[in-house]
């Protein structure tokens, strides 16, 4: 099998880690980097001993696949380019800043069969890979991604910077239409939002309370998950979930579990069991991007594509236009 050329668009601090862990990831060649910021290209080019590029162009048309982890104002500009050259492209989350920009993006690469992946990277967080063997329906769903303040990623709303990786896994376990969506925020220390909640209504009953902020004192990133007979935890930082189930007697399972106890009467009886499943040891970036490859190599849709970034872009801005209303709405109360 022939390595497949890669290059990276962008040498910020997650540009510089896509491109050391490409240059860890089977099947692809690392061909250079390019970032419109030389001294930050160079320093880069240096450090990780790969060749740097004078413009976006020139590195696009000697590779097979290009890496956006430019400006989310940046994306549709170059991935649209990359297309344009018949090159395959990850585009790290948003996937662009307006809707639109991403219509024409998952339009261009359906016509011209090339792969188009989000980084919508906790979709491969060890704590949610942990949970594959279990059947997963959650009825209500509680998000809260709490960051320090740090002012890259500020050019966007909290929403599109961080609360965007909860919508992108909300939609991908809640199979059903959004309904309705409410939500709050402000801004505190930026020109946009800084701290949102949202909750989000879906056709088949399920909620989702979701709550982002970019000015907290202490970092946090953890769900709840309730359905029927199963109440599960995730913590994002630390890669690590926590199952509660009710299970019938001949249900508990013979490896390690600690039984809480019984709860009903007669047939109906069913025991409180609690598991942590076993953490997963991976390194969720250098995964998302090996799985990218792979996507081009086996010619298979990627693990989060294009639609998918662009159905969380959606809900995204349906939450930005709410809070924007009802700012609005207090002013001129």
């Amino acid at each position: 099998m022939a390595k497949l050329k890669v290059g990276v668009i962008g040498t910020g601090h997650l540009g510089k880690l896509h491109t050391k862990l490409f240059k860890e990831v089977n099947d692809c060649e690392l061909v250079g980097i390019y970032d419109k910021d030389f001294t930050q290209l160079n320093k880069a080019a240096n450090e990780f001993q790969v060749k740097a590029f004078k413009n976006e162009s020139e590195l696009i048309d000697a590779v097979d696949a290009i890496s956006i982890v430019a400006t989310t104002s940046a994306h549709y500009s170059l991935a649209k380019l990359a297309f344009n050259k018949n090159k395959h492209v990850f585009i790290e989350k948003p996937i662009t800043k307006d809707i639109w920009e991403a219509e024409d993006l998952v339009k261009i690469a359906d016509e011209k069969k090339l792969k188009l992946q989000v980084g919508h990277i906790e979709r491969f967080n060890p704590a949610l890979l942990s949970l594959e063997k279990y059947h997963l329906n959650p009825m209500f769903i509680q998000s809260d991604r709490l960051s320090q303040f740090n002012p890259r990623g500020t050019d966007v709303a909290v929403v599109l910077d961080l609360m965007i990786h909860d919508i992108d896994i909300i939609l991908s376990l809640i199979q059903s239409e959004v309904k309705d969506v409410s939500a709050s925020g402000v801004a505190v220390v930026s020109d946009s939002l800084d701290i949102a909640n949202a909750r989000i209504e879906f056709e088949n009953g399920a909620v989702a309370n979701v709550t982002a902020s970019r000015i907290s004192q202490k970092k946090m990133r953890k769900m709840r998950m309730f359905q029927r007979d199963t109440y599960i935890t995730l913590d994002f930082t630390t890669g690590t979930s926590e199952v509660y189930r009710l299970v019938s007697p001949d249900e508990i399972p013979k490896n390690s579990f600690i039984n809480f106890g019984d709860i009903g009467i007669g047939d109906k009886k069913k025991s409180v069991i609690y598991e942590q499943p076993e953490q997963k040891e991976v390194n969720a970036l250098k995964y998302e991007l090996q799985l990218f490859i792979d996507s081009i190599h086996k010619n298979i849709a990627p693990p989060v594509t294009g639609a998918d970034g662009l159905k969380a872009l959606r809900v995204a801005e349906k939450i930005i236009s709410r809070i924007e209303e009802s700012i609005k709405d207090a002013k001129n109360n």
